[in-house]
């Protein structure tokens, strides 16, 4: 599987926990849409297929990670 790069993993990270954040004070349309891209990237980025674990995933992937605790990342 090809990875993405951990500067693209950040962004989208930041990208979506921005996004929830302004969803959560408006609940515009926009943001929700967005916010839902912005997953639907990381799913793919991932290899995930829900964006909680898309996030654990890509936390995971970025530098500085404990790469020896894998235990979220193997339950289910």
């Amino acid at each position: 599987m090809l990875m993405a790069h951990p500067a693209v993993l950040r962004s989208l990270i930041e990208q979506y926990e921005t996004l929830q954040v302004l969803h959560a004070q408006d609940g515009s349309t926009q943001a929700r849409q967005r916010m839902g891209d912005v997953a639907y990237t990381l799913c793919v980025s991932t290899g995930t297929r829900d964006v909680d674990t898309a996030l654990i995933a890509a936390r995971y992937q970025l530098p500085g990670a404990r790469a020896h605790d894998d235990s979220v990342l193997t339950n289910g």
